[in-house]
């Protein structure tokens, strides 16, 4: 199961405390208390796996080693060691304590989320020629602690999108080296796959339906997934016995939700054209061409539209 939505609380740890200690020796008189090391920091790293927020589903809180206390003879303590969160690439941290927002959107991007404490003076450093025998020392500072929310936005420049059983995931999986589900129901897709076509990377989004923006079916969930696609592929099956009123109503969602996503590049799809007599395909497509006079009719087991496909994908791929 795919986990994108998640929140966690992090703690960076504490500063250590500085000593108060003074030296033995006959000969060596003075302060030696060391210093309190510093607070591990925790950061967000940016990975390729879009399951790693799975850690997160349930263990919700992540710290930092705290910082080491100072000790005597001028040892000062070590410091505590940073925790790095692995996160997927599109992930949006939002800071629900600052209400600020960390973006992840490159492999191996490491961003500081919580900073740790500073250790505290040990009272070899408050010495003085008016004060040769300090015997203040400082606590470490606090680390830095937050609730997150961590919310996956897949990255892909191509997003698939549709109502249920379209033929999305079985294009996907023509296309690429994908391993979707596909059956002959709705909602088979119940999370969002990705595939890859050479460098381009193609997401294929659970089926949206009437109501999707406001909750219904399974679209509002995954509807943030279409936010960063570059170019839509939108698709309607031949089995529709209305097309445009389909297209109408995945258009209405996706505007409902976020109208930017209505700004987005769009090619138009008739799929599963082999299911239908030449007149019919004729016809339904002619309504789409209405919409958008590039509009194609494609079917997965014709080798003919997946060339087709292919040299769109190759078009798409050398603009990049």
């Amino acid at each position: 199961m795919l986990i994108d939505d998640v929140k966690i609380k992090i703690n960076a740890g504490h500063g250590g405390k500085g000593a108060v200690a003074f030296n033995t020796n006959l000969r060596s008189l003075g302060p030696v208390g060391g210093s309190g090391g510093k607070g591990g920091s925790v950061y967000g790293e940016g990975v390729s796996d879009l399951t790693a927020l799975r850690q997160f589903r349930f263990k919700k809180e992540f710290s930092a080693e705290n910082g080491r206390d100072g000790r005597g003879q001028f040892r000062d303590g070590h410091n505590g060691k940073d925790l790095i969160l692995k996160l997927p690439v599109g992930t949006v941290a939002h800071n629900l304590t600052s209400g600020s927002e960390i973006n992840f959107e490159k492999i191996g991007e490491r961003i500081l989320l919580a900073k740790g404490g500073i250790g505290g003076k040990g009272n070899f450093q408050f010495r003085s020629s008016r004060n040769t025998s300090p015997k203040q020392a400082q606590s470490g500072t606090p680390g830095e602690n937050f609730m997150f929310r961590l919310e996956l936005k897949f990255i892909a420049d191509i997003g698939f999108v549709g109502l249920p059983n379209v033929g999305k995931s079985s294009l996907l999986n023509k296309l690429t080296n994908a391993r979707s589900k596909v059956a002959n129901y709705p909602f088979t897709t119940l999370e969002p796959n990705l595939g890859a076509y050479y460098e381009l990377i193609l997401a294929d989004i659970p089926g949206l339906i009437e109501g999707s923006s406001n909750g219904r079916g399974l679209g509002i969930k995954f509807l943030r997934h279409i936010e960063r696609t570059h170019i839509l592929f939108h698709f309607i099956s031949t089995e529709s016995p209305a097309p445009s009123k389909d297209y109408k109503t995945i258009r209405k969602e996706l505007g409902a939700y976020n109208k930017a996503l209505l700004k987005k590049p769009e090619r138009l799809f008739l799929t599963k054209s082999d299911l239908v007599t030449p007149e019919e395909l004729n016809k339904k497509l002619l309504a789409l061409k209405k919409i958008d006079p590039q509009a194609i009719a494609i079917s997965v087991n014709n080798q003919e539209s997946i060339k087709n496909i292919e040299k769109i994908l190759n078009n798409i791929k050398a603009k990049k």
